[in-house]
């Protein structure tokens, strides 16, 4: 967004005269961000949010802070790799990693979360999913995920990169025991920035860096020699160092300031109005979509029919200047609040194309 340009300009201006940062500037915004975020995701707890510089960062800080010594990790299958290959490298420690596949059928996300669900037993340490899933939009019952590991006393670890802004999410519904997100998708934020929480299973654990600030009393900066033990409160052990980035944080927090102004609500519910119609139209061309309460609205798979070819379809959006991802066997669509009537009418028009030629 403009502002959230104006905002990284200005950190630059800032940064070109070192003299007008003070001590103080090292900790204020980001403490701002913490409690913004935490805003965004219903978190009553704005120090156990911590700044990170992408999501394998987050999500290596867990994988090294596992509470178990072996058992099973569960992954849905075709997850992004930032969270999938940091569970591998787990294997050499003991864990066992199990992908669940779809159901090839009609009630595909339905009876997606049936298995994940069903899968849950007293061997599972670790489900490590998303909300949505990154290729095709299907969203994953997180509460019911959630209420099946109380069970067996696993831990559930989200990947929020494709959901977090866009998408409603409540810590307090979900008790994730950690939530990772990079700031530069659904958060409208820049590259090289992102947000973790951590819940308390990891508040004694090992932060992949031993950096000063994360230390107690490292506000003090006459004292700094005096080096501290103990790390700061709850999960702020694990930001990454130099967190402060006058440049990037200030970009973050005007983007989060922002959406909390639209409300994911309002922009799951402006993207589902904005695509309806033009979901049935693709049905009905042979396209085929997941049923909408098993997709979310901002982000959903389209698969071709047999008789159009995928090459085809890419040579049309390209021509109609649409951009779209494929991603696995789908196309993926991902409306957002700058998308408009004219955008959908070029997409469908892109999409008609190959059909028509077949």
């Amino acid at each position: 967004m403009k502002k959230v340009e104006k905002a990284g300009i200005a950190g630059l201006k800032q940064k070109r005269n070192p003299a007008k940062i003070s001590g103080e500037d090292f900790f204020k915004e980001s403490d701002q961000l913490r409690k913004i975020f935490s805003q965004l995701i219903v978190n009553d707890e704005p120090n156990r949010v911590v700044i990170v510089p992408s999501a394998s960062y987050g999500l290596a800080n867990v994988t090294q802070n596992i509470p178990f010594k072996d058992g099973e990790i569960l992954l849905a299958q075709a997850q992004f790799p930032s969270n999938v290959y940091p569970w591998l490298r787990l294997k050499d420690k003991g864990f066992s990693v199990k992908v669940i596949s779809p159901a090839d059928s009609t009630n595909r996300g339905e009876s997606w979360n049936e298995k994940i669900i069903e899968s849950i037993c007293n061997t599972t340490r670790v489900v490590a999913i998303s909300h949505v899933h990154w290729s095709d939009g299907t969203l994953f019952q997180l509460k019911k995920i959630r209420e099946k590991l109380d069970e067996v006393g696993g831990l559930l670890i989200i990947d929020g990169t494709q959901s977090i802004g866009a998408l409603p999410f409540s810590i307090k519904e979900i008790r994730p025991d950690a939530l990772i997100c990079a700031g530069y998708k659904w958060l409208l934020g820049p590259y090289s920035i992102g947000l973790a929480y951590y819940g308390s299973a990891f508040d004694n654990g090992k932060p992949l860096e031993e950096n000063w600030i994360n230390r107690m009393a490292s506000d003090d900066f006459t004292r700094l020699i005096n080096y501290q033990e103990d790390y700061r409160e709850q999960a702020l052990r694990y930001e990454v160092g130099e967190h402060s980035n006058f440049i990037l944080v200030p970009m973050l927090h005007q983007a989060i300031k922002q959406l909390l102004k639209w409300s994911p609500e309002n922009i799951q519910e402006y993207t589902r109005a904005l695509m309806s119609d033009a979901i049935d139209e693709m049905k009905e061309l042979g396209y085929t979509i997941e049923e909408e309460a098993w997709r979310a609205s901002h982000l959903f798979g389209v698969r071709l029919p047999e008789n159009v070819e995928q090459s085809a379809l890419q040579q049309s959006l390209k021509k109609h200047r649409v951009s779209v991802s494929l991603r696995g066997d789908a196309i993926r669509i991902s409306p957002n609040v700058y998308n408009d009537e004219m955008d959908v009418r070029k997409l469908l028009k892109a999409m008609k194309e190959p059909i028509f030629a077949s």
